[in-house]
């Protein structure tokens, strides 16, 4: 505790007018000078006398308390530390440090622990926050332990009012090797090559036998077809991919560990690229112009990634001159060799509209069709009476891979299409019922093709009679899906309230194109946050699971999956760090990629501080390894060097601030009214008597 004596002023008048009255005694007493009168001084000092106690000066008597310094000891914690060695550094470091810094006089320790976050080490908002809590004031110092490698160099402080100490952990001769993804493309067209940008890069302190050849790489997608290709150390190069199907395409990148590196949590990758098509290509075959030739269109159309091409067949290609004018023909002459002899495998989709076999098609082009198919490709057929007669597409060597075989009867009654218990389980159809699928309000179909499914042919939708509406197969690669009747256009012109016509006609189109969404057996994992996700297993069984997850470190765990509808079944899982995840139910598999491409925090292992640098400058700090061993503590005063070698090794040194706040305050007059009235009236009485003097003779 400590006291404090300072003169105020409590004015009685304006300062402005104080300072006239003794501008006017300085006058007075100049005048009274050049007329020789004896009193001009004591008249002076009488107007400034007035002058001063009308200024009201004061004696401002205080106590004051000493106020203890302040050191922020930063203390990271990141993934990063964690490496061989640096654990122990910084345990010890921290101790010794915190013991020093209690062992100083008037000084408090402010620890801040900085640990892991989703965008790598903020050490500068740590450090940032932690001075804005204190009064610049008291800042003594700030000792940062810590590798140096921070993420969010734009919160570093402008500047700071105390030294920065920057203690850097690991060993000198510290040296990683990394790969590093420098560009990486979020989607990619099916099929086509999309290339990957990427380097492998050494840092630090590299064995001279590390420093020069080639590193071989492995590269697979979705975990398969493993590739390996040999790269040269520090330069970049181009690595194509080819995405292999629609959705998310897991590209991983390792590389083998070298010989006394940091850590190899750098030493792999993981993309995801989604797998887009450029354009689905689908053919439209109408046999004949009818009523559901426009509901085709209008859904093909509608889809703006959907490039169609529509035929609607008036007269064999053979018949190039017959009896109808060419001006009375709605469209040109069929190119049929073009179409399904060379070009058949540019198309998704082929689609036959109430086709009837009526010799337009050569039985050699039906034949490559159906290789068509089973190489990957699909068929829609929307039948019609023809499909009961013998113009039927199953008399044509299409027949054996269409999934029904016509009965030959046409069942001429109205129905309700009605969802089977697979169709309620199949993407296709599934949840077009609404709430009640046994009852759905849709409007009614009027005819119907009877038909006997075949093999492994699954019916999703029934018609009248309970016969089979809607049927879905597999053909080797490929997919082929049936409708047994051409009323699904009474929908589309809302006959009894219409139903889901666009939205059924879109979902068999894109099942027959193997789009991921609409798959029967599916595992799908949505990332919602993070590392949150939600697992969706489709299945046609009456159960799933449990779900097997392999982490990147290899352990399994298992998840169990809950029902969330007919042939679906869900789980809510959060992972437990970022990277690839093995997903496995019984047959079906699945890769993952959570987090970055590469983990942030090991993207550079080797301790420095260059980033920090600046700001150590600035504050007169420095920047030691604690590989040299643990600083000793001092104090220096402002002005004077804060770190250096001394006889017992490095020391850094904090700045003692001398703050103080004042705990009381008493303010007593210079001198009381009747003081200063008795002193001003003094004064001119003397003046007077000093003029009134006689001169002697």
């Amino acid at each position: 505790m400590t006291s404090l004596t300072q003169l105020r002023f409590d004015p009685a008048l304006p300062w402005w007018a104080i300072g006239m009255l003794a501008a006017l005694a300085v006058l007075v007493a100049a005048f009274a000078l050049w007329r020789g009168l004896r009193g001009w001084a004591w008249r002076g000092l009488a107007g400034l006398a007035a002058a001063l106690a009308l200024a009201g000066p004061a004696l401002e008597l205080g106590t004051r308390a000493a106020l203890s310094d302040i050191v922020i000891l930063l203390d990271d914690r990141s993934a990063s530390q964690a490496l061989p060695g640096r654990t122990a550094q910084v345990d010890q470091a921290v101790d010794d440090l915190s013991a020093g810094i209690a062992a100083l006089p008037g000084t408090d320790l402010r620890r801040v622990t900085v640990g892991d976050s989703d965008d790598g080490t903020a050490l500068a908002t740590a450090l940032s926050r932690a001075i804005a809590a204190e009064p610049d004031a008291r800042l003594a110092g700030v000792i940062a332990v810590t590798d140096g490698r921070l993420h969010d160099p734009q919160m570093l402080p402008q500047g700071m009012a105390a030294p920065l100490h920057v203690l850097l952990t690991g060993q000198p001769q510290d040296w990683d090797r990394r790969l590093v993804i420098e560009e990486a493309p979020a989607f990619g067209l099916i099929g086509q090559e999309v290339t990957i940008r990427l380097r492998v890069e050494d840092q630090g302190m590299v064995p001279e036998a590390s420093r020069t050849g080639s590193v071989t790489l492995r590269l697979s997608v979705d975990g398969e077809d493993e590739q390996t290709v040999a790269v040269p150390l520090n330069t970049s190069l181009s690595l194509p991919v080819t995405p292999g199907h629609a959705g998310q395409n897991v590209v991983q990148i390792a590389m083998d560990d070298a010989p006394g590196e940091l850590t190899d949590r750098n030493n792999a990758a993981a993309i995801s690229i989604n797998g887009v098509r450029d354009r689905l290509r689908v053919l439209l075959v109408s046999g004949e112009p009818h009523a559901g030739e426009r509901t085709w269109r209008n859904l093909l159309k509608s889809d703006a990634a959907v490039d169609l091409i529509h035929f609607t067949i008036l007269r064999p290609p053979e018949i190039m001159f017959d009896d109808v004018p060419v001006d009375e023909l709605s469209l040109i002459a069929f190119p049929t060799r073009e179409l399904f002899l060379e070009r058949i495998d540019d198309f998704d989709l082929i689609i036959f509209d109430r086709y009837s076999v009526r010799g337009i098609l050569p039985p050699e082009y039906y034949m490559n069709i159906a290789r068509y198919v089973e190489d990957g490709g699909a068929i829609l057929v929307s039948a019609g009476p023809e499909m009961a007669s013998v113009e039927s597409l199953n008399l044509s060597p299409l027949g054996p891979i269409l999934p029904a075989r016509p009965t030959g009867r046409v069942i001429d009654q109205p129905f309700t299409p009605r969802l089977t218990d697979d169709g309620r389980r199949h993407p296709v159809t599934a949840g077009l019922g609404g709430p009640d699928p046994d009852a759905p309000d849709w409007g009614r179909w009027l005819r119907l093709s009877e038909v006997t499914p075949t093999g492994d042919a699954q019916v999703a939708m029934t018609g009248a009679e309970d016969k089979p509406l809607l049927i879905l197969d597999r053909v080797g690669e490929g997919r082929v899906a049936l409708l047994t009747s051409d009323q699904v256009w009474l929908w589309g012109r809302g006959f009894e309230g219409g139903g889901p016509q666009l939205e059924l006609l879109r979902r068999i189109a894109h099942w027959s194109m193997k789009e991921p969404e609409l798959e029967e057996e599916a595992l799908l994992a949505d990332v919602r946050d993070g590392l949150a996700v939600r697992f969706t297993r489709r299945t046609m069984q009456d159960s799933a699971g449990p779900l097997q997850v392999t982490a990147p470190d290899g352990s399994i765990s298992q998840v169990p999956l809950a029902a969330d509808g007919p042939g679906r079944f869900v789980a809510d899982w959060t992972a437990p760090e970022p990277g690839l995840y093995r997903l496995a139910d019984g047959d079906m598999r699945r890769v993952l990629a959570l987090g970055p491409a590469a983990p942030r925090e090991f993207e550079e292992t080797v301790a420095d501080a260059p980033l920090l640098a600046p700001l150590v400058e600035a504050s007169g700090g420095s920047v030691q390894r604690l590989s040299d061993g643990v600083p000793d503590l001092r104090q220096t005063r402002a002005g004077r060097a804060a770190s250096g070698d001394g006889l017992g090794g490095p020391w850094i040194g904090v700045t003692p601030r001398d703050a103080a706040t004042v705990t009381g305050l008493d303010r007593r007059p210079l001198l009381p009214g009747w003081a200063w009235l008795a002193l001003i009236a003094g004064l001119i009485l003397t003046g007077w008597l000093a003029e009134g003097r006689r001169r002697p003779a």
